[in-house]
C-alpha cells in the first residue's frame, strides 16, 4: 500500500510537472524570471482553491501560485529557510517572492544596507524562487492578488506590525488564504546590522587596511589617524608574537639538538672506556700480552747478571786450562817475561801488556 501511495503521489508530481514552465533543471541553471507589470498572463481560469485542495496536489493542470514578500536586506540562511518552506506547502508549488523599493522601505521600516537592485538579483538566484516581482506593496491588496492570480500567502505566524496597522496579514488570514512557516532563531537582518554596530571599530581599521579611504568610511582625520595608529601597533605586535614564536621554536630545537648530542657523547664515552677496560685493565689482553711477551723474551735470552759481580764473572767459572797458572789470570802475565840481561825493553813491554790488558778487559766485558 505505501508503495501505491509512493506511485500515486509521483505521478500527480509529474502531471503538474510539465505546467509549471520553469522545470527543476532550469531552476538549477537560471535565475528566476522577474514578473511582468501585467501580471500572470495565464488563460487558464483561477478558481479558487482550498488549503485541503492544494494539500492534495489538485488541481491537476496547474501549480498552486504561493506568493511571499519582504526586505530581504543582508539575504541569509533566515531568509532561504523560508523560502524552502514556502515552496514545500503544496506538492506542486509556484512560488513568487515579493521585494519592496527602497522608496517604500526607507519611508516605513528605515535603511537598508543593500539597494534594491542588490536585493532583486539575491532573490533571484535562491534555488527556490521561480518569479520575483519588484517594487511589491506594502500591504497586499485584493486587487494585486488578482492581477498575479496568487492563491495563498506564506509568512511567519508572528503579527507584522507596520503602517498603522497591528498585523498588515490579517485580512489575508481572514480570507483563509495565509500559510504560517516557521522564523529561523538565531539570525535575522537586525542581529547583522547589530554585529557590524557592536564591532564598529574593528570593521573600520580592516577596510582601511583593505585601501577604503577614509571619506568612503565616514571617518573623521582625527578617527583616522587613531585607526591607522592601532593597525601599526597591532602589526608590531604581530611581529612581535611571530618572533617569540620562532625563538621559542629554535631554543627548542637547540635544546632538542643538545639533548640528543649529550646523550650521544654518554652512549660513545661509555663505549671507549669499556673497550679501554677490555684492552687495558687487570685482566684486560694487553696485560695478557705483556706476560706473554715476557715469558718468551725469558726463555729466548739467557739469564746474565749485572756488571762487576765477582760471583758472576764469566771467567770465574772456566776450568783453568793446564798450560795456564794461576797467575797467568791476572792482567800483568799477559805480557811475556822480561830477561835481566835486556833492561830497556822493559818499558815497553810494560806498555804493551797495558795495551793486552785493556783489549782483554774488553773482550770479558
Amino acid at each position: 500500500m505505501a508503495r501505491r501511495r509512493r506511485g500515486r503521489g509521483s505521478t500527480v508530481q509529474q502531471q503538474h510537472a510539465p505546467q509549471n514552465k520553469r522545470g527543476p533543471r532550469r531552476a538549477l541553471r537560471e535565475p528566476a524570471a522577474f514578473a511582468k507589470s501585467t501580471g500572470c498572463e495565464s488563460e487558464i481560469h483561477h478558481e479558487k482553491l482550498t488549503i485541503g485542495q492544494a494539500r492534495r496536489g489538485t488541481p491537476a493542470h496547474r501549480p498552486v501560485r504561493v506568493y511571499a514578500d519582504g526586505i530581504f536586506d543582508l539575504f541569509h540562511s533566515g531568509h532561504a529557510r523560508a523560502l524552502m518552506q514556502a515552496k514545500n506547502l503544496f506538492p506542486n508549488t509556484y512560488l513568487i517572492v515579493g521585494v519592496c523599493s527602497d522608496e517604500l522601505t526607507h519611508k516605513l521600516k528605515g535603511y537598508t544596507v543593500m539597494t534594491e537592485d542588490e536585493r532583486y538579483e539575491a532573490l533571484r538566484h535562491c534555488r527556490y524562487v521561480d518569479e520575483v516581482v519588484r517594487d511589491a506593496p506594502w500591504t497586499l491588496t485584493a486587487e494585486f492578488l488578482e492581477k498575479h492570480k496568487i492563491d495563498f500567502v506564506a509568512h511567519d505566524d508572528i503579527p507584522y506590525t507596520s503602517a498603522g496597522s497591528e498585523d498588515v496579514y490579517k485580512h489575508i488570514k481572514e480570507a483563509g488564504m495565509f500559510v504560517a512557516t516557521q522564523r529561523t532563531e538565531g539570525i535575522s537582518t537586525s542581529d547583522l546590522i547589530t554585529r557590524i554596530v557592536r564591532d564598529y571599530d574593528i570593521y573600520v581599521r580592516r577596510n582601511l587596511q583593505r585601501g577604503y579611504t577614509a571619506q568612503e568610511l565616514n571617518v573623521g582625520f582625527i578617527k583616522e589617524k587613531k585607526y591607522r595608529l592601532q593597525n601599526q601597533v597591532d602589526k608590531m605586535k604581530e611581529t612581535v608574537r611571530t618572533v617569540e614564536e620562532r625563538s621559542k621554536h629554535f631554543v627548542y630545537r637547540v635544546e632538542e639538538k643538545s639533548q640528543d648530542l649529550i646523550h650521544k657523547w654518554e652512549e660513545k664515552s661509555r663505549e671507549i672506556i669499556g673497550n679501554f677496560l677490555e684492552l687495558f685493565g687487570p685482566d684486560g689482553a694487553w696485560h695478557a700480552i705483556q706476560e706473554r711477551s715476557g715469558r718468551m723474551l725469558q726463555a729466548l735470552s739467557p739469564y746474565s747478571s749485572p756488571r762487576g759481580s765477582p760471583s758472576n764473572s764469566p771467567t770465574r767459572g772456566r776450568s783453568p786450562s793446564p798450560d795456564s797458572s794461576p797467575a797467568s789470570a791476572s792482567p800483568t802475565s799477559l805480557s811475556p817475561p822480561s830477561s835481566p840481561s835486556s833492561p830497556s825493553p822493559r818499558k815497553k813491554g810494560n806498555r804493551s801488556s797495558l795495551r793486552a790488558a785493556s783489549t782483554y778487559s774488553r773482550h770479558v766485558q
